[in-house]
């Protein structure tokens, strides 16, 4: 049985508790607001992204270390932007 979208985005929400309040805002953030509307692509490095030990995504966010892909660092991007910078026009 395959979970609904809320439930993906619930069990998404509880994968964002890191270590680190800074990267709890970031990704559960980018979960509440973005997630949802992301392509598919960026969904799936996401979902791979929250693998990644805490130190490795602080790095990432804080561009301390450049993300491996051009994919994710374009999902890097879009986590790290802040409200005001929302790219969907709202």
């Amino acid at each position: 049985m395959n979970p609904t979208p809320s439930q993906e985005l619930g069990k998404l929400r509880w994968r964002c508790r890191r270590g680190m309040k800074e990267l709890d805002v970031l990704l559960a953030r980018y979960v509440d607001e973005r997630f949802a509307a992301a392509c598919a692509a960026h969904q799936t490095a996401f979902r791979e992204l929250l693998e990644a030990p805490d130190p490795v995504l602080y790095a990432y966010c804080l561009g301390r270390s450049p993300a491996p892909t051009p994919l994710l660092c374009s999902l890097i991007d879009e986590i790290t932007a802040s409200p005001r910078d929302d790219r969907s026009g709202r």
